[in-house]
């Protein structure tokens, strides 16, 4: 089913309301990523970003017939420019020179190295129930980059012109359509349907209505999140990245309620910004440090052994699969051992079948694979939750309270993520 198009073309001024943005599940070779859809330029132009939780500011490929009347670059010595302030590792500086199709003198935003760009921004707000009319801002900040390209490694490059940075900082796609002046509250829900999108919210603490008119907002749990800057090494150029990603306390993995035994130093984030447990959009699985990934493999196969599933081989990059025929299903996924994730406050974060095991359905071939990677020795966060795991989960990043509000599976509350309303109404 083709994503239908809600906006209409009526504008209200951004300061006082809630946004939205549906967000699309695609897949590059099977493996699944996410699109978040918003709307760019003057004259506005659907487009098309890929989701990255921790990148600090949007990027957009410039060179793919962009053109705009409202586009031009962030003059250097400008307000904007010396406004744009660097989270530790990043930097601003001044190019003097003249480079195609940028104006000399542009504001370079360091270790990118890539120009600061200015065009509008339009979204739709929201009631929490339907999409209204659209916001605009008119001075959205972005980079001109090929990052996404790199990301998805050259594929999906005709649809995806770019990636929406959700990233700590005060210049992320949630930072600038902020209404707050010193905190931005943002929520994602991941749609594990191709043919039904989720959904962005932005400045919208609640409520969140799915059908058949659910507020999701009520059942929140609430853990303490905290930003950490890491830096990602571009092996082929040899320079460095900086995300400044999201991390939450872990403090132990149960599975069928009993814990397995960690490393307790592996899951703190030491001065090196070495460890943790963080939050991704662009790692379609969870991932976890060797010796953590050999505990877990060896404390669930335990497990469904005593539930009586028999394992069958194992499809890359999977470890554990199960015949389809031999595993029994409920309305939360496959009937598998259950995961918890115990957070440092005590609230548990469950993972039921639907987001632990990934269905793989070839010619010949039905099985169910445990959706959980070996991250090799040394890995930069020994735990990162990824994208399969998120899917029909609503995550509420309140940056103000510095705190991460997560439902679990909204199945259990008979709905999904892909049942948001998007019929348009006239909120105001």
């Amino acid at each position: 089913m083709a994503l239908c198009i809600f906006f209409i073309f009526l504008f209200i001024s951004p300061s006082f309301s809630a946004f939205i943005a549906p967000i699309a599940k695609r897949h590059v070779q099977s493996t699944p990523f996410y699109v978040l859809k918003l709307y760019l330029k003057t004259p506005l132009q659907p487009t098309d970003l890929l989701l990255h939780l921790g990148a600090t500011f949007t990027t957009v490929d410039c060179t793919r017939n962009y053109t705009s009347t409202t586009f031009h670059v962030v003059p250097c010595n400008s307000s904007l420019c010396h406004s744009i302030q660097p989270n530790q590792a990043n930097t601003t500086n001044c190019d003097i020179s003249t480079e195609k199709a940028v104006v000399p003198g542009g504001c370079v935003i360091l270790p990118h190295n890539s120009f600061a760009h200015v065009d509008s921004l339009a979204l739709p707000t929201t009631n929490g129930r339907n999409p209204g009319q659209l916001g605009l801002f008119n001075d959205f900040v972005f980079t001109c980059s090929d990052e996404s390209s790199r990301l998805l490694q050259g594929h999906a490059k005709k649809e995806i012109t770019g990636l929406a940075g959700f990233g700590f900082s005060k210049f992320s796609l949630p930072a600038q359509v902020s209404t707050a002046a010193s905190s931005s509250v943002f929520a994602l829900c991941l749609s594990g349907s191709s043919s039904a999108p989720g959904i962005a919210f932005f400045n919208q603490i609640k409520p969140y209505y799915f059908l058949p008119g659910i507020d999701v907002s009520d059942h929140l749990n609430y853990t303490p999140i905290f930003p950490y800057p890491i830096a990602i090494t571009n092996r082929r150029t040899n320079t460095k990245r900086y995300e400044y990603a999201y991390f939450i306390g872990v403090k132990s993995i149960n599975i069928n309620g009993k814990p397995i035994i960690i490393n307790q130093k592996l899951l703190t984030v030491d001065q090196n910004g070495n460890g943790g447990t963080k939050i991704s959009t662009t790692n379609p699985y969870t991932v976890l440090e060797r010796s953590i990934f050999t505990a877990f493999i060896e404390a669930f196969s335990n497990e469904s052994n005593i539930m009586k599933l028999k394992s069958t081989q194992p499809i890359r990059p999977f470890n554990i699969c199960y015949d389809a025929d031999d595993v029994s299903e409920t309305h939360m996924g496959p009937n598998v051992p259950a995961i918890d994730l115990v957070m440092q406050n005590d609230v548990i974060w469950r993972v039921w079948g639907k987001n632990s095991m990934v269905r793989i359905v070839e010619e010949g071939l039905d099985v169910w694979c445990l959706a959980i990677v070996d991250g090799g020795v040394r890995p930069t966060s020994s735990l990162v939750i990824g994208g399969h795991q998120l899917e029909d989960n609503l995550l509420q990043f309140d940056l103000g309270a510095k705190r991460l509000g997560f439902s679990s599976s909204l199945l259990q509350h008979k709905t999904m993520c892909a049942n948001f309303n998007f019929t348009t109404i006239k909120l105001f």
